[in-house]
């Protein structure tokens, strides 16, 4: 936890905010620095791996060139609700009122109408696991009494945490060139998060939560992965997509930050190679081996033009912004089963997954397609609707198959069923 002294900041926090808004110090001079190295920079991928116990840095690529965060900004803006709520200025049932301001954010959005107001329980999910704007915007003026000030309290936060290069305009992550950041200064702020708070950390690990009699759904597909508890997505058309989280196997816990990647699921593949190269790292390095993430990565990193397919599920910051993206059409599963295969008396089916959307599990069948081809070339994939969830499901396989195709995903750590011939 900070020591009290630093809670002091809270309530000096408005003083400081309004003279900091108000005069740019001398630091925030190199902030159009790394605006225009940000604008000339040839690719957006950025990537850090480190130890939360140690601080330890395993992997790390362009860890400290300048990019813009998107919507993990929303961690920090979590950071100080944390820390108000933990100092007592602040109650999970407290009213928080939405501003004509923070009611015209742009989505993804709670959609509060100016004047009407939720608990902050809510605005915190609302952030957390929707990624909502709004309610961004309206915990800020909450604790700052306007965004500007509480945005400038948030770049004095980072500063002590030492995130040395990062600079925050707004609250919520939406578009602003002055939205400066790094994926060491990320690492450094999720790290934080679960040393200072870890009473609230859980709340990254959620799924889901009701809001006014909807189930809201969260965008962190990641959280499928066992051992993945946290933390945060994030896109916007100039950052293209970021993802920050947090795994523990074997009594260590690892932080990874992607940035910039050109799709959701090339982004959500890296940050799982990423984490998993890293654990088996710490498990050779406990054996004596000195091995790093770099030596042990199967593919290079993601690159390409930012394409958000018109299904994808992102954060969607972007959305009513009038600003044009490319699109594809998603993967498209193979419908039939080869001919030799359809002739087998057996057919053995391999489930890889399960998931609230039908582009979900197509997109899961995609991603096994590729990555576990020698197993799964000749196999048929489809995503199978069970009641309110769609099954991947992989058919055509006879039972010695089956069960060597989900051999090779348990070894990566990756769900998998073997399900007989009915």
């Amino acid at each position: 936890m900070l020591k009290p002294a630093r809670r002091l900041l809270v309530s000096l926090g408005l003083a400081v905010a309004t003279a900091f808004a108000a005069t740019p110090p001398a630091a925030q001079a190199q902030i159009p620095y790394f605006r225009s190295l940000l604008a000339a920079s040839e690719s957006k991928y950025a990537a850090i791996v480190l130890d939360a116990k140690t601080g330890e840095v395993l992997y790390a690529n362009h860890a400290d060139s300048p990019r813009y965060p998107a919507s993990i900004t929303k961690l920090m803006t979590l950071y100080l609700s944390f820390e108000a709520l933990a100092s007592g200025k602040l109650h999970m049932e407290d009213r928080v009122v939405f501003s004509p301001h923070a009611s015209a954010q742009s989505p993804t959005k709670l959609g509060v109408r100016p004047g009407d107001s939720i608990t902050v329980s809510d605005a915190l999910h609302g952030m957390a696991i929707k990624s909502a704007n709004d309610a961004a915007v309206a915990m800020a003026e909450k604790l700052g009494g306007s965004e500007s000030r509480f945005a400038a309290l948030m770049t004095q936060r980072a500063q002590e945490l030492g995130m040395q290069n990062t600079h925050f305009a707004n609250a919520s992550g939406l578009p602003d060139s002055r939205q400066i950041t790094t994926a060491r200064d990320l690492a450094t702020l999720s790290r934080a998060i679960m040393r200072d708070y870890p009473q609230y950390y859980r709340l990254f690990d959620e799924r889901s939560f009701e809001f006014r009699g909807r189930t809201i759904m969260g965008h962190n597909h990641l959280l499928n992965i066992p051992g993945v508890d946290g933390l945060k997505t994030g896109f916007t058309n100039a950052s293209g997509f970021n993802i920050a989280i947090s795994g523990v196997r074997d009594n260590r816990r690892l932080i990874v930050v992607v940035m910039g990647g050109p799709t959701t699921a090339s982004r959500d593949q890296n940050a799982e190679d990423l984490l998993l190269t890293g654990f088996d790292v710490m498990r050779h390095r406990a054996l004596g081996q000195n091995m790093t993430v770099a030596q042990n990565l199967s593919e290079p990193p993601p690159s390409g033009p930012v394409v958000r397919a018109p299904s994808e599920q992102g954060d969607a910051d972007q959305d009513s912004l009038k600003i044009v993206l490319t699109s594809t059409p998603p993967p498209r599963a193979r419908a039939t089963v080869s001919s030799h295969r359809a002739r087998r008396a057996e057919n053995w089916a391999v489930q890889v997954g399960e998931f609230h959307r039908r582009t979900e599990a197509t997109r899961q069948i995609a991603f096994v397609e590729k990555r576990f081809s020698e197993h799964f070339d000749d196999a048929a994939g489809s995503a199978e609707r069970q009641g309110r969830r769609y099954k991947a499901v992989f058919t055509g396989f006879s039972e010695s198959e089956a069960k060597s195709a989900c051999r090779a995903l348990h070894a990566r750590r990756l769900a998998c069923e073997v399900l007989e011939p009915s």
